[in-house]
């Protein structure tokens, strides 16, 4: 054999050498990513919105009081709106500016309603949080900046690009649904929404402690500015909104503040703790959680609300006589009510 023939015979083993190492570094990577199926499901929230098809006239940004409080089939049973939340545990602002314009990338919704409790953080958290809300990103300049905005100090880069570096020892925790989700997840949520039918009341839900600063931090407030910016930019409708969870605490000074901010910047803010009455929530019934979250049926009472000012303050045409985008909720409301129908059995809700 030449010596020509030899060095392209070596180059090709090197060649088929290294795709096969990629490719089981790669199936090794998806076999120790967390899955997010029967625990901590919140994980699979950001990325389900990439399934979508992408005409959504209202998006909602923000943390677990969003995409456990709104029900997009409400929207869209009632009042023809099309939605959806890009929502994640703990949602960071900074992380909710860069998955709103990650959105834009893809739709141009008409308004944006984004829950302002994440406010109170003005540094990044924790990592945990922090991959719920992440790694479900497709990768853009977004993600990348998301990344960097959010990391704590013992985060590094690269354990984002290759999570197999930090997911490795997960090795000996491996169970059956790492397997059965290898390549593709459960759904856990309807357009966003994360349900919850059961019930436990609200009791004893404590004051907020004394706080030694109320005002929220420079860089809270310059990413609202962005996110402001942006809708005003691409000529959407921001709406800022507090939900009506007891806890945690929501001080009034915390209110005084989104009041004048929304006052100063021509926004519509809806404080849905001062619409308890009207909207007729009963925390006895309407919770599932003791108040800190709402369950399906507060969540549809608010919903009710917000759907009636979208239709009536942002002028949001009814398009349910639009064929497909009707089809494709007739399949979206079968699997909302089976899973409502299922839950109801699971909890032993009439």
């Amino acid at each position: 054999m030449s010596e020509k023939k030899r060095s392209k015979k070596k180059i090709m083993t090197a060649a088929v050498v290294t795709a096969f190492v990629l490719v089981t570094l790669w199936l090794l990577q998806c076999l120790l990513v967390p899955k997010y199926a029967s625990a901590v499901v919140e994980g699979n929230l950001i990325a389900e919105y990439y399934k979508e098809e992408k005409d959504h006239d209202v998006l909602f940004i923000g943390d677990c009081e969003v995409y456990e409080n709104f029900v997009p089939a409400v929207l869209w049973e009632n009042y023809g709106i099309n939605s959806y939340i890009r929502g994640s545990a703990q949602q960071l602002i900074w992380q909710s500016y860069y998955l709103l314009e990650d959105a834009l990338r893809y739709e141009k919704p008409d308004v944006v309603v984004f829950n302002v409790l994440s406010m109170q953080y003005n540094e990044p958290q924790r990592e945990a949080y922090n991959r719920m809300s992440l790694e479900g990103m497709k990768w853009s300049m977004s993600k990348v900046n998301a990344i960097k905005a959010s990391m704590t100090e013992e985060e590094h880069f690269l354990d984002y690009v290759f999570p197999i570096l930090r997911y490795h020892s997960r090795i000996t925790e491996l169970t059956g649904e790492d397997v059965k989700y290898l390549f593709s997840r459960p759904q856990v949520s309807y357009n966003g929404y994360y349900m919850r039918v059961d019930s436990k009341p609200a009791e004893n839900v404590p004051d907020g402690r004394k706080l030694s600063n109320y005002r929220f931090g420079d860089n809270a407030y310059d990413y609202l500015d962005r996110i402001t910016q942006l809708c005003a930019d691409n000529d959407i409708e921001l709406i800022l909104v507090k939900a009506p969870s007891l806890y945690p605490y929501w001080y009034e000074e915390w209110e005084e503040q989104m009041e004048e901010y929304a006052a100063e910047h021509g926004l519509k803010y809806i404080n849905f703790l001062e619409l308890i009455g009207e909207c007729g929530l009963d925390f006895s019934t309407d919770t599932y959680d003791a108040g800190l979250h709402l369950n399906l049926w507060g969540a549809i009472k608010i919903t009710d609300y917000l759907g009636e000012v979208l239709r009536r303050d942002c002028g949001l045409e009814d398009r349910r006589g639009q064929e497909h985008l009707a089809e494709v909720w007739e399949q979206k409301l079968e699997d909302y009510y089976a899973e409502i129908a299922r839950q109801k059995e699971l909890y032993g809700v009439k």
